[in-house]
């Protein structure tokens, strides 16, 4: 048992971040979202990003806008990031002056 209690903490201890979305840098996470707020009044409300490869990067993105386009507008933004393999985004019109 104390086999296991340690392979499973060094399990743990390796994985966490990972689980946590915590692996991925936040400059990678700016880089995304510098790229859909350049484009209009697109406003990224949500972002998450995880690694699902050693290479391979993974996104759900939330946008706010006042001209909503089809996702697949928003998808092409970014693919200059052949990092990312999937790809999932949310368009939300704002119905306010101000996209938040």
């Amino acid at each position: 048992s104390v086999v296991i209690a340690r392979w499973s903490l060094g399990l743990l201890r390796q994985t966490s971040a990972v689980l946590l979305d915590g692996e991925v840098g936040a400059e990678q996470r700016e880089a995304v979202r510098s790229l859909i707020e350049a484009d209009g009044d697109n406003r990224v409300a949500d972002l998450h990003l995880w690694r699902v490869g050693p290479s391979h990067l993974a996104a759900i993105v939330s946008v706010v806008t006042h001209e909503p386009k089809a996702p697949d507008h928003y998808k092409a933004l970014l693919a200059e990031r052949t990092d990312l393999v999937h790809l999932t985004v949310e368009v939300l019109a704002c119905p306010d002056e101000e996209a938040a």
